[in-house]
């Protein structure tokens, strides 16, 4: 449904994205992970044909995305990072407003923001800038699909809500997707990527991997040990300067970490750790999660 190849865009100096090439099947969820300025916002404004690419084409459908500019405004959705909706318009007008754009109707297509709407249609006579940062998510989403589109494009669209709207937020891709309507989103949470159907890695332009989220853990190449302490930031400092480190990080109360080799000595690095004075350490080897996965790609 969604086809790049070898797409590269830069901003003076600065490249944002280096030949990238991505396929995404039809009634996917597919995810775009990486940290601030991998290029991922880059990608997003290309496929909407807000931007226009240095080199490499792109397709949505069997639309160039260049060549094909208005019409594939037609099919695509897109929520952008920043909330974009007038802010003095209120819930009902915004969403009104895109409907006629797109020359259609609250009516015609209530069916499928129905299980979106309903969470604030109490509110459709209140402003949109006085908003929650959850009910704006809501508004932004529905105003996306008010004229259904084949493709939902969603650039970090659950950045700066709490949890439970993060939760409900992705419950509401779900059922989206049983719409037959292909999803690509970015996200810089890694439990949502794991919510994905396949999720690409970038960095700094460059596409690392695609898998699924549990390919992605599989191919992790290392034994990883879960560390506990009592001195936990003193144990990090210390196994940071172990001759065997690979990589020493901190994940909430524990430190993850993995050595040289593939596998790890458990009683060597125990006795090293009570030679600088750490005598209540708690280690179990463990199953790698994605966050383990993307880290141990960007030091590669």
């Amino acid at each position: 449904m969604i086809w790049i190849d070898n797409i590269s865009k830069s901003y003076g100096e600065r490249l944002a994205l280096d030949s990238v090439s991505i396929q995404v099947d039809e009634n996917e969820i597919f995810g775009l992970i990486g940290p601030d300025g991998a290029g991922k916002t880059s990608l997003f404004r290309i496929l909407c044909s807000l931007i226009v690419p240095d080199s490499g084409k792109a397709r949505i459908g069997n639309l160039d995305v260049v060549k094909d500019y208005r019409k594939i405004r037609k099919i695509i959705g897109y929520m952008p990072g920043r909330f974009s909706l007038y802010q003095d318009l209120t819930v009902e007008e915004n969403l009104e407003f895109f409907a006629t754009i797109f020359g259609t109707s609250i009516k015609e297509n209530y069916d499928l923001i129905r299980d979106i709407y309903i969470h604030i249609e109490p509110f459709k006579n209140r402003k949109a800038g006085e908003l929650s940062g959850g009910m704006k998510q809501k508004l932004a989403l529905s105003c996306a699909l008010i004229h259904r589109p084949e493709v939902l494009i969603l650039d970090e669209p659950t950045t700066g809500v709490d949890a439970v709207s993060r939760k409900e937020f992705w419950e509401m891709l779900s059922r989206i997707r049983e719409e037959g309507i292909t999803i690509m989103v970015s996200t810089p949470y890694m439990d949502e990527a794991q919510l994905c159907d396949r999720v690409a890695f970038l960095q700094n332009g460059k596409l690392l991997t695609i898998n699924t989220p549990e390919g992605i853990i599989q191919a992790y190449p290392k034994d990883i040990l879960s560390i506990q302490s009592d001195n936990l930031y003193g144990v990090l400092m210390d196994v940071r300067n172990y001759p065997l480190v690979h990589s020493s990080l901190l994940f909430g109360h524990e430190v993850h970490y993995t050595e040289k080799g593939k596998s790890i000595n458990q009683y060597q690095l125990k006795e090293y750790l009570k030679r600088k004075g750490h005598a209540n350490v708690e280690m179990n080897l463990m199953k790698p999660g994605i966050e383990d996965s993307f880290l141990e790609l960007m030091k590669e």
